[in-house]
């Protein structure tokens, strides 16, 4: 009996002891100096932002707008500049909307709570709410889209929801990638509701 009490106790302290070495581990070690992180603060910010893209099929000689075209208009309440970092980037950390328009001037919508261009990719990053709504009604909803500007390219790992009005289909998946023409759209996984017309 005496034996049992005794392993018991000692069971008991080196539980003990292994906790208080545990708990005294905190790290109280103050960075400073090469080993503090940096705090990283915009060069500018712009409120009311409005960017306007364009572009032209001959060579300007002065400001002829009859000549251009207008692709896209990025419009957002607030635009933080991190441009002269290593790798530069934007943030617009109150949302924004972009209006695109096609050869004809048709104009689809993307808007987001939160957006990041990385402009050494040309790639940004929608978050929050992000809804692709096109001329002719179709609306694809996300959490997260990721749009590749360089190849028109629009893809998500995320859940997704796209609702086409002409044909009333509503679809669901997970994963998807598209061209900003709407020539190639693929779905990684999909369940919903579909009509389809029998000939």
């Amino acid at each position: 009996m005496e034996t049992h009490f005794k392993n018991n106790f000692k069971n008991i302290a080196i539980a003990f002891a292994v906790a208080m070495f545990f708990l005294g581990c905190k790290d109280t070690y103050e960075r400073v100096g090469e080993e503090a992180p940096p705090l990283i603060f915009p060069q500018g910010v712009a409120e009311n932002f409005i960017l306007t893209y364009t572009e032209t099929k001959d060579k300007m000689s002065n400001e002829a707008l009859e000549n251009s075209r207008v692709l896209a208009i990025l419009k957002s309440p607030t635009r933080e500049d991190y441009e002269n970092l290593r790798f530069p980037y934007q943030t617009f950390p109150n949302g924004l909307q972009v209006d695109f328009f096609d050869e004809e001037n048709n104009k689809s919508v993307i808007t987001a709570d939160y957006g990041i261009i990385y402009s050494a990719t040309n790639v940004v990053n929608l978050q929050g709410n992000v809804v692709i709504e096109s001329e002719d009604g179709k609306k694809l909803e996300a959490p997260q889209l990721y749009w590749d500007r360089n190849n028109q390219w629009v893809f998500t790992q995320k859940k997704f929801k796209y609702t086409n009005p002409e044909d009333g289909s509503i679809m669901d998946g997970e994963g998807l990638d598209f061209n900003m023409d709407r020539s190639f759209f693929s779905a990684h996984k999909t369940y919903g509701f579909m009509m389809i017309k029998e000939e």
